[in-house]
């Protein structure tokens, strides 16, 4: 089970988009995908999809040890619990249950 899940809204830590926040479009071997963070330039061929090509700008994978969950506007670690008989995710610095 990961901490970071799609749809979630992170704060990035550390590299060169250090403090910036977006929501988790994706999540794949231990990276995310956050949106308007780690832009990159790629050099796209015409295609059936692009009919154009060109000079695309788009959001690459940042690793998600780079990334902090937000709640309430606050970066808070994530722990899990068990709430019964479910594993459930929980804000660290303020205990209440993430979903």
């Amino acid at each position: 089970m990961m901490k970071i899940k799609k749809g979630d809204t992170v704060k990035v830590i550390a590299g060169k988009d250090k403090d910036k926040e977006g929501k988790v479009l994706a999540v794949k071997d231990g990276k995310v995908l956050v949106e308007n963070v780690n832009m990159v330039t790629k050099h796209t061929k015409p295609s059936a999809a692009n009919q154009q090509g060109g000079i695309v700008n788009k959001e690459a994978y940042i690793d998600i040890s780079n990334v902090m969950y937000v709640k309430d506007g606050k970066a808070t670690r994530v722990g899990f619990k068990m709430d019964g008989d479910k594993k459930v995710r929980y804000a660290k610095a303020t205990g209440e249950v993430i979903d």
